[in-house]
């Protein structure tokens, strides 16, 4: 869709959009529909940050998504950098560009009223909600590695000249979005010091034992915290949970990287794989186990970390040019501090979502009495997972580790 923006003075200055104001902004200052067809205009969004509307010209069904951000979070109303949304229309053009399958098309992007125009991906369902009904997308670890290995490796200096590198650092730092996670991952969750934790009652004290007081964890997320600070590494979504991968039975298509920066390549995968634990615990504290499924989650979730490890060792091979990088010890080397990170990365993700404030729809859904067990799994699986990093280098071994947690056991007494 080709848009003429005609830069009216009722739109050189920001205002939070309606769903009358984006029917008019998109008939008088996009000219992306005529102004007598039949718009609609839906808002869409659920999330905590920014203001999302779907809009359809009923007469020819074209379609296309307006997100807008505002200075202030939509949940909270806390002050935020709006630059925010400018950061996200940049890193979804350039992620189109290595990824184009996986990543929504960008038609405009308004600099005044902080407005991003998008391709209508209607078509795919929110992954989140489509694994909660147990369904199976027999491709998707094919695609996410793809998308992954993409937008990971090409973005690093390991294949791009160093000024442009460098540029991009500049251009995509994010810093109050980056403080949401260094806060909510690897902060709160192991010193509740700001006392937004939400703990299910009767795991106070298991918490308390293993998490805040677990002086050895501590220490490794710690490290884990100080890559995600100072590893410029790769250009990142940022929050790639399955709320923000969309999928059919045909493709997928990963948007909202709005917490995009430059970190460590790891923790964009970590994310992925944490939050295919999610719906395979839910499935497994249900009244009946949908063995398919179950079977399905953790081949998914070992096909993940092998076929990241794969492709990123045959895209390097291809990409890589510079002579000092082309040698195997240190190609072996950086990649495997990539999938150690990766590991670490899921253990803090599953942690922070059990314990932390901004909780998964996953674990909702499990019944209250039996919400604690499925909670400590969750949580010994996270602390396994950061402190057994470095000795991980197999999708087997991540499924292992989860085989090898008593799942029927009653944990509450421990």
């Amino acid at each position: 869709m080709k848009l003429t923006p005609r830069k009216l003075p009722a739109y050189q200055e920001h205002f939070l959009m309606d769903i009358q104001t984006v029917k008019q902004y998109i008939v008088e200052e996009l000219a992306a529909f005529p102004a007598n067809a039949p718009i609609t205009v839906t808002e869409i969004g659920d999330g905590n940050i920014n203001y999302v509307f779907r809009v359809v010209n009923e007469a020819t069904h074209e379609s296309l998504i307006i997100k807008q951000a505002d200075v202030r979070l939509r949940s909270s109303g806390r002050l935020l950098d709006i630059d925010r949304n400018r950061i996200e229309a940049e890193i979804l053009r350039l992620q189109n560009e290595l990824a184009p399958k996986f990543v929504p098309k960008v038609y405009y992007y308004d600099q005044k009223m902080y407005a991003l125009t998008m391709e209508d991906i209607s078509d795919y369902q929110n992954m989140r909600y489509e694994l909660i009904e147990k369904k199976i997308f027999p491709d998707f670890s094919e695609k996410i590695t793809e998308y992954l290995v993409r937008t990971l490796l090409l973005t690093s200096d390991i294949v791009l000249d160093r000024d442009v590198k460098k540029q991009r650092v500049k251009d995509f730092i994010n810093p109050e979005m980056c403080d949401i996670s260094e806060d909510l991952v690897f902060t709160e969750p192991y010193d509740d010091y700001k006392q937004r934790n939400i703990l299910t009652s009767g795991n106070e004290q298991f918490v308390k034992e293993n998490l805040y007081e677990n002086t050895p964890l501590k220490a490794e997320v710690a490290l884990l915290r100080n890559n995600f600070m100072n590893n410029a590494q790769s250009l990142l979504h940022g929050d790639l949970h399955t709320g923000s991968i969309f999928v059919n039975q045909t493709g997928l298509k990963v948007i909202d990287p709005e917490f995009a920066f430059y970190g460590p390549a790891g923790y964009d995968i970590g994310n992925v794989l944490a939050h295919l634990y999610f719906p395979l615990v839910k499935n497994l504290f249900d009244s009946t186990v949908d063995q398919v499924f179950h079977q399905w989650s953790k081949d998914t979730i070992a096909a993940v970390y092998d076929q990241v490890k794969e492709k990123l060792e045959t895209y390097y091979d291809q990409a890589v040019t510079f002579p000092l990088y082309r040698n195997s010890a240190f190609k072996e080397t950086m990649l495997q501090e990539i999938l150690a990170d990766a590991v670490g990365y899921a253990g803090t993700e599953i942690i922070r979502r059990v314990v932390g404030d901004s909780k998964v729809k996953e674990l909702s859904l499990i019944s209250s009495e039996k919400k604690i067990t499925a909670e400590r799994m969750l949580l010994k699986l996270g602390i396994q997972l950061i402190i057994n990093r470095q000795h991980i280098t197999s999708g087997s071994q991540l499924v292992n580790g989860m085989n090898e947690l008593d799942i029927h056991s009653d944990l509450s007494n421990e």
